[in-house]
């Protein structure tokens, strides 16, 4: 949070995630990805907003992606993220998803993420 002059404001980035979340929640029936994404690394989980349960979860920190994609740009690990959580929740089942960004833009890292979800099979 940024403040100026004793008044907080939130960052931009906030600002847009939170009006993202007024509208896209998850159900049982459809659950919410969501992606977050530092300078160095990215995060994806399925959550269940009901039960307010984490379902599955990958990032570019996990052995799986590490190892693999030890010297590779961000992009590729990126895309090797979103085939992870794809591949983790059709072995728990589940198949329609909601996608939320996060509010980052639909663009670069993101995107990747998104794509290759779909590609593994997920469907949103």
């Amino acid at each position: 949070m940024v403040s100026k002059k004793g008044v907080k404001r939130l960052s931009e980035r906030k600002v847009r995630h939170l009006r993202v979340r007024k509208r896209v929640t998850g159900t049982p029936q459809r659950l919410r990805l969501n992606v977050f994404r530092s300078s160095a690394h990215i995060y994806a989980q399925i959550i269940d907003d009901t039960k307010g349960q984490t379902l599955v979860a990958a990032s570019s920190i996990d052995t799986a992606v590490r190892e693999d994609l030890g010297g590779q740009v961000k992009m590729a690990k990126s895309q090797a993220v979103g085939k992870l959580i794809a591949e983790r929740a059709r072995e728990k089942g589940i198949t329609r998803v909601v996608f939320d960004r996060g509010g980052y833009l639909y663009h670069g890292r993101v995107k990747a993420v998104a794509e290759a979800a779909r590609e593994g099979g997920l469907e949103f």
